[in-house]
């Protein structure tokens, strides 16, 4: 018998595709730049990409004020973020909102029920398009639908008018 066998040819795809997968599920996390995979959504309602994050040199990663540790690009401006409301950031996992005139919070933009991303923010509630949970602004909590518990917190920083993961 010559050639290649079977087992060989199977074995040799199986460990392609391994491969591959592993090589796209690398890179996303060293750039933080928002756009790595195609978990990224740009589609969400309110979801801007990063291209409208922020501006100047923070978008570089530039220092702090202490002149020596980098600091991470801003999520948004606090002017991005209207009172009783939020943005969803879909391509960062994250929701920003402020529930009352400069007082920021951020949670984590999957639902506790199916694992959707919310998709808007208005009226004090985020809500979840595919069951139609609906969250607090202010904490998080339920307030409606079939979600089981709050939304997760995300600490954040605010700093001038940057709102950055904490």
């Amino acid at each position: 018998m010559s050639g290649v066998g079977r087992r060989t040819v199977v074995s040799a795809a199986g460990g392609a595709g391994l491969v591959a997968a592993l090589a796209a599920c690398g890179g996303g996390s060293a750039g933080g730049d928002g756009g790595g995979g195609a978990a990224g959504g740009t589609g969400g309602k309110g979801d801007t990409g990063g291209a409208d994050a922020s501006s100047g040199a923070d978008e570089t990663g530039g220092t702090d004020a202490s002149g020596g540790t980098p600091q991470t690009p801003p999520l948004a401006k606090t002017g991005d973020i209207p009172v009783g409301g939020g943005k969803v950031l879909a391509d960062r996992g994250v929701v920003i909102t402020q529930p009352k005139a400069g007082e920021f919070k951020a949670f984590s933009s999957r639902c506790t029920h199916a694992g959707c991303t919310v998709a808007s923010v208005a009226d004090g509630v985020i809500v979840c398009p595919c069951h139609q949970s609906r969250f607090d602004v202010s904490d998080g909590s339920v307030k409606g639908g079939p979600a089981p518990s709050p939304l997760e917190p995300t600490p954040i920083e605010v700093t001038g008018d940057a709102i950055r993961l904490g």
